[in-house]
């Protein structure tokens, strides 16, 4: 599960890295992805707040932009269809959680020297793909994000790290848990890392 965690940290601090624009041409999608990236940096500039609250300022600005719902859903895959309201509602939070708690320790420390090329976008119907690429030091790391279109606000409901999709690489992990034991036990277990990270944060 190791590579699994890392991917959800990396997939937290992505959003919240330096911005220095690639001079292409970008759409609204590509414009939300930015200016959410300036203001978290701008937050996580802030002289005289204690890194908690910089954290807690920085999750306020990036949570109205991911669609935590449709990623939940399509983390769970079939399995999501078997889950009544209730469960729903309990598993959208845990994953939200679960997202932060991954990441929230590690965001200043990867935020220093970095700069975000915006590469383009590519729509698709009532979706778009924003390609950027992080840039650190002797690194390049390909990261885009999947937006869509909810009446006219785009929202984040993927994000591709180096090629590997953050909720196809949950769904095969979640499904392989309930597979091989129950829902009641990917559940315990998110519950369980969850408050690892917490304690360890």
């Amino acid at each position: 599960m190791i590579g699994f965690w890392m991917r959800s940290a990396i997939f937290g601090l992505t959003l919240q890295l330096v911005v220095g624009a690639a001079g292409v041409w970008a759409g609204p999608p590509t414009e939300i992805v930015r200016q959410v990236i300036e203001r978290a940096l701008d937050a996580l500039k802030e002289p005289g707040s204690s890194p908690q609250a910089r954290r807690q300022k920085v999750k306020r600005i990036v949570d109205p932009y991911f669609n935590y719902q449709e990623m939940a859903k399509r983390s769970l895959g079939p399995n999501w269809g078997k889950l009544s309201p209730g469960q729903r509602q309990e598993f959208v939070a845990l994953f939200s959680q679960l997202l932060e708690a991954s990441y929230s320790d590690k965001i200043e420390k990867y935020a220093q020297n970095v700069r975000i090329d915006y590469t383009g976008e590519i729509p698709s119907g009532d979706t778009v793909e924003v390609r950027t690429v992080v840039v650190k030091a002797n690194d390049r790391i390909p990261l885009n994000y999947r937006l869509m279109d909810e009446g006219g606000t785009y929202k984040v409901y993927d994000v591709i790290i180096e090629g590997v999709s953050l909720v196809s690489n949950y769904r095969s992990q979640f499904s392989r848990i309930i597979h091989e034991s129950s829902y009641t036990e990917l559940v315990k277990r998110l519950r369980t890392k969850v408050s690892e990270l917490t304690r360890t944060g």
